[in-house]
């Protein structure tokens, strides 16, 4: 009987314990395909979660027990098809998305993958690539529904935008400098060139400027940045802005620390205060958690046809060097963490 291999997490601790293990090949249920991975990224939050982060709230949904598989997105071949699945077939090239949760992430040779989370690959791009967009993309996707942006309203809009020079802030700059957006960008001096390349309209230092003396004409604002930031960045926003989404919010790390029920009653009082700093200013306000959405495939793959996103890859290493991968993304060095499972086909 043939296997697949995963990357296991063996327990939450720094440095991050790594191992490969045989496992069986899985089998696509209905709905469902089997995808030989070619390619899968380590993103920040996998790095925390290898370290902890989230262990007792994700407990809750399977996905907080060690030895953790981690890993989000993946870009691969369908090797097989399960039943009432269409119009996929075995050969097919795809990106796509798994959930967090109990069958275990992305890091691994052969995945199971509910169809409607995979979609074509792109040419012109090469698999290790295209893995470093589905789960940061999403991400995005989640943030700017929550702050009420989208391709019909965002024109002219003035959204600022904190941590930009981030994966998310990245795409941010690029999804809205599409949309004609006028972008500012919150990052270091010595990311203010990246963040302009990529489309901002301007350019905040926050090393040498209070997010206080920012202008408060932002019809959005999304913070990618600092929780310690949140209630100097709503203040920010115009009087009937749009609204204010943050995916850095103490929610998982309340309970970490405190245990679910009071880690929940605190995280409560923290959504309350910054909820009324958002509703004096007539915006919605959302804390953002991340979770598959075929909706967001959907609009990612047309802007990845039309070239008209990037994400640089800092590494590429097999199994066999993943600590190398998961150190890459730790230190918040330039460019995405991509592991390779297996030797990929040239794109």
């Amino acid at each position: 009987m043939s296997t697949a291999t995963k990357l296991l997490c063996l327990r939450p601790a720094d440095p991050i314990p790594l191992e490969t293990r045989r496992t069986a090949m899985p089998r696509p249920g209905k709905g469902e395909v089997l995808v030989r991975v070619e390619a899968t990224s380590v993103n920040p939050i996998d790095v925390k979660r290898a370290k902890g982060y989230g262990r007792r709230l994700l407990s809750l949904k399977g996905a907080g027990k060690f030895p953790l598989s981690l890993g989000n997105d993946f870009a691969g071949e369908i090797v097989s098809v399960g039943a009432g699945v269409s119009p996929w077939l075995p050969g097919d090239r795809v990106m796509g998305l798994v959930p967090t949760g109990k069958k275990g992430g992305a890091h691994a040779t052969h995945l199971t993958v509910n169809a409607r989370l995979v979609r074509p690959m792109v040419g012109g791009l090469a698999s290790n690539e295209l893995a470093a967009f589905p789960y940061t993309f999403t991400t995005l996707w989640l943030a700017l529904r929550g702050a009420g942006i989208n391709e019909g309203n965002a024109k002219g809009r003035n959204v600022l935008v904190h941590g930009a020079s981030g994966g998310l802030g990245q795409l941010a700059l690029q999804v809205l400098g599409a949309w004609g957006a006028s972008v500012t960008a919150i990052c270091s001096k010595a990311n203010i060139d990246l963040c302009r390349n990529l489309g901002a309209t301007r350019v905040w230092d926050r090393t040498r400027g209070r997010l206080d003396e920012l202008p408060d004409y932002f019809d959005a604002c999304l913070n990618f940045g600092a929780w310690e930031d949140e209630a100097a960045l709503l203040g920010r926003l115009r009087q009937g802005a749009l609204g204010y989404a943050t995916t850095v919010h103490p929610l998982l790390s309340n309970i970490d620390r405190c245990g679910l029920l009071l880690g929940a009653w605190r995280s409560r009082q923290d959504w309350r205060r910054m909820q009324s700093l958002a509703d004096a200013k007539g915006a919605q306000y959302r804390w953002i958690i991340f979770q598959p959405e075929a909706n967001a495939l959907d609009m990612l793959h047309p802007f990845l046809t039309k070239g008209a996103l990037t994400l640089s890859v800092g590494v590429s290493v097999p199994f066999s060097d993943a600590k190398l991968a998961f150190e890459h993304a730790a230190q918040h060095k330039k460019g995405r963490a991509i592991l390779l499972p297996m030797e990929a086909p040239a794109s």
